[in-house]
């Protein structure tokens, strides 16, 4: 059997097709919606529905991970220089009839193509955004809402494709599939910044009311963003199961850990640097760093939830608790239970919300600390605006 070409481009123009199609629908919807609204307002509404598109392709590609589907098919951008599993079928079927549960299967195939469509079709609505917004700038000058933010967008999500590539083509390298999944989370926090701007030209700027705790909100971004990290490297080395109970680990309060194997950033996955096997202790202090690190961001999250729960944010506040809450049965029930796949999907998704709302406080944040007009006003009144509209909608 001859090797498998990593790239094969001959299906692109077919897989880029298929992102047209599925793009087609949420613009459709978007204009239905808004059939007689200002070109702005439109703008706004597609937006914030990329945004949640993003947010389901970001769950998509866990599940995608966790399944060991990642190389379902085993060069890029297509499948066997196939457009969809379909046309590859004597080759899966070879595959899968050699190492009957190897990464190539007919069920993996397809759930990795799907990711990759759906990943298309967000690139496509990111492409339109984009468009749309030079448009608009160019009809309005003073539109309050760079285009260069979608621009930006439009060249992450590129890079994010590239990566998508390199996990494939590197055969699922943590450090690849690490940075993979961070792009995931920048690509949602890019989104959710435009909304909240979008969010904020529909408001009258004498709503905002003044914000304490500011600081300990860019605090608390900053550590889940760590968090997140540490989470994708636990993930990407498949370390969950280095500990199964809980608050110990394997019965103590600080087993044998390696962290210099652990933390050996660029190696294959499964080996260090040299092209050993990686050991147990490695796998251990990737988790239990993890853990530690997860006691100290709920505390800090939990802290800013608490300052901002009667402020404008107040909205923000709330999401935070639930999430972390949600975030804390989800990585308790991967441990006790052996990693579940709703618990580990559930756990994916709950850090990606993590992103979207401390993202969209940090902006109204940010935008609140700016206004022209920071004089409070009655409770109940602009401030519920402020923070609200976008999540409602």
């Amino acid at each position: 059997m001859q090797p498998q070409t990593l790239y094969d481009l001959s299906p692109v123009l077919h897989i880029m097709l298929m992102g047209v199609v599925l793009a087609t629908g949420p613009l459709a919807w978007v204009w239905v919606r808004n059939p007689r609204a200002q070109p702005g307002r439109r703008l706004a509404a597609l937006t914030l529905l990329t945004l949640f598109l993003t947010f389901d392709l970001v769950l998509f590609g866990a599940f995608t991970r966790l399944t060991d589907s990642g190389l379902g098919c085993p060069d890029w951008p297509g499948c066997y220089g196939n457009a969809s599993p379909g046309g590859a079928h004597a080759e899966i079927s070879a595959a899968e009839a050699q190492m009957p549960t190897g990464p190539v299967t007919h069920g993996k195939a397809w759930i990795e193509m799907i990711h990759r469509y759906l990943a298309t079709g967000v690139g496509v609505l990111i492409l339109t955004l984009t468009a749309a917004a030079w448009l608009q700038r160019r009809r309005d000058p003073r539109q309050p809402v760079s285009p260069w933010w979608p621009t930006a967008t439009l060249a992450w999500v590129c890079l994010q494709g590239a990566f998508g590539a390199l996990t494939v083509t590197m055969k699922l390298q943590p450090a690849i599939v690490t940075l993979h999944l961070l792009g995931g989370m920048v690509l949602l926090a890019l989104l959710c910044a435009q909304a909240v701007a979008h969010a904020r030209t529909q408001q009258d700027a004498g709503a905002a009311r003044p914000l304490a705790g500011r600081g300990l909100l860019l605090a608390a971004y900053a550590a889940l963003w760590v968090q997140i990290a540490l989470g994708a490297w636990v993930s990407t080395n498949y370390a969950v199961l280095a500990c199964q109970t809980f608050p110990a680990c394997q019965g103590s309060w600080w087993p044998d850990m390696d962290f210099r194997q652990g933390f050996e950033w660029w190696r294959a996955l499964g080996k260090t640097g040299a092209g050993e096997h990686i050991g147990f202790a490695a796998l251990t202090a990737i988790h239990y760093t993890h853990r530690l690190a997860a006691y100290v961001v709920f505390v800090v999250l939990g802290c800013a939830a608490w300052r901002l729960r009667g402020g404008p944010l107040h909205a923000q506040a709330r999401w935070l608790t639930a999430l972390l809450l949600l975030q804390f049965a989800t990585g308790l029930s991967n441990v006790v239970l052996g990693w579940p796949l709703v618990a580990a999907v559930a756990h994916t998704g709950g850090a990606a919300a993590l992103v979207g709302v401390l993202t969209w406080a940090v902006c109204a944040a940010v935008a609140v600390r700016g206004s022209p007009h920071p004089n409070p006003l009655p409770k109940g009144e602009g401030a519920r605006e402020v923070t609200t509209r976008g999540m409602a909608a």
